[in-house]
């Protein structure tokens, strides 16, 4: 594992949450559901610096604190352009609003937006706001390996162009059912994403939530699922 990730830490906070921090210092925060999240690990404690915060979509499970760590760490949000938007509506945070198949330099890593299947709004005491398309990220780093985040989504067959495109190393994947893809369907995607490795995400948090990892490694003997705690890191 050491010689997959080449100095990348990946740490998994519970739900969707996850924490990369570079070998070159780079520290990135993907869906930082954290106020509310019964899996936040108790007592973890954050780094003492966040450089960018990285949103799948508005759910509130996702947008989570983003806000509010957008100012603490004066961290730039990196969303779909309209999720982007409302972000800096609420905090004047800094943003970067991109979209589905665009690219952009976040220090020694490029992030990617792929498609995701999923809907996608942010809810606020105003009600519902369009907050643009779910999606995932491809984070591409320098040195290091491709990690991609699916976020919520169904399993899709573009999901073969993921591959064909970055060949992620490692693949952070919803498996929980009932809200997105559970573990019949995450197995198809292993197939079509050819990962060395599987983070499985999205699950165990509520009680629809019923997709459990082993029984993801039960369906892709050949590729390790790796079942971790909150908290822990690759």
């Amino acid at each position: 594992m050491r010689e997959l990730l080449k100095g990348t830490t990946v740490g998994w906070l519970g739900h969707s949450a996850v924490l990369v921090q570079t070998k070159a210092g780079t520290t990135l925060l993907i869906d930082p559901f954290i106020t509310g999240n019964p899996k936040f690990p108790a007592g973890y404690v954050m780094p003492a610096k966040v450089d960018y915060i990285l949103l799948t979509h508005g759910h509130g499970d996702h947008l989570g604190d983003a806000v509010q760590l957008a100012t603490k760490y004066d961290a730039t949000v990196v969303a779909v352009y309209e999720l982007a938007a409302y972000v800096a509506g609420k905090a004047g945070a800094k943003i970067i609003g991109m979209n589905l198949g665009g690219s952009v330099k976040l220090g020694d890593v490029t992030a990617t937006m792929t498609d995701a299947k999923h809907s996608a709004g942010a809810q606020d005491d105003k009600g519902t706001h369009y907050t643009g398309v779910a999606a995932g990220f491809v984070l591409t780093i320098n040195g290091g390996p491709v990690l991609y985040h699916a976020g919520d989504t169904a399993v899709f067959t573009d999901m073969k162009l993921i591959e064909e495109l970055y060949h992620p190393d490692v693949a952070m994947l919803p498996i929980g059912g009932h809200y997105t893809m559970g573990p019949r369907e995450a197995a198809l995607a292993v197939k079509f994403l050819k990962p060395k490795l599987v983070l499985p995400i999205h699950y165990g948090t509520f009680p629809p939530l019923v997709g459990r990892p082993e029984e993801l490694q039960a369906l892709v003997p050949g590729v390790e699922v790796v079942k971790m705690e909150p908290g822990e890191n690759l």
